[in-house]
């Protein structure tokens, strides 16, 4: 069956890897809020609301604003999880045909997991820390976060780009 693309409509069981991304980013994400929920009332009015690139607070706001992080956090999880679940609609080379369909839309699929479960572990990661600056329990990221996450997400991606061009 084809979409209006054109392209096959193929129906792909979750791999193992994406179901440990998901676990993790899962566990990430509700421990961040549960985590919030849980030091809620001994949070000081003003918290940290901003870092500069090397992770230096530069602007402090009301701790209400810690709830932007988990909200982008559920939007990004809603229109990620959404096209992993169309990867038909994604963008394919000349090369892609119905014999290597399932090919493609797995380790695009995969692509997209994991950037999605890295969102939501890096959301958590800001808010664990813009929670402990506010709190008087760390002094701030370092100039290691912003290289590190960099890093991590490139890495990801020419894994996942170079496993895509593998593909006949």
């Amino acid at each position: 069956m084809s979409d209006w693309w054109g392209r096959p409509k193929i129906e792909i069981a979750k791999s193992k890897s994406e179901w440990i991304w998901d676990i993790l980013g899962a566990f990430f994400y509700i421990g961040g809020i549960v985590f919030l929920l849980f030091v809620w009332g001994e949070l000081p009015d003003k918290v940290p609301a901003h870092f500069d690139a090397v992770g230096e607070v530069d602007r402090w706001g009301s701790k209400w604003e810690l709830l932007i992080l988990p909200g982008i956090g559920a939007f990004i999880f809603g229109l990620m999880q959404l096209l992993e679940k169309h990867p038909e609609v994604y963008n394919y080379p000349k090369r892609f045909n119905e014999s290597n369909a399932e090919q493609f839309y797995l380790q695009s699929r995969k692509i997209v997991n994991q950037l999605k479960n890295m969102c939501l572990i890096v959301f958590s990661a800001i808010l664990l820390e813009s929670v402990s600056i506010a709190m008087g329990w760390g002094g701030g990221f370092g100039k290691w976060f912003l290289p590190v996450v960099a890093a991590g997400i490139v890495i990801q991606l020419v894994y996942g780009f170079s496993n895509l061009n593998k593909i006949r």
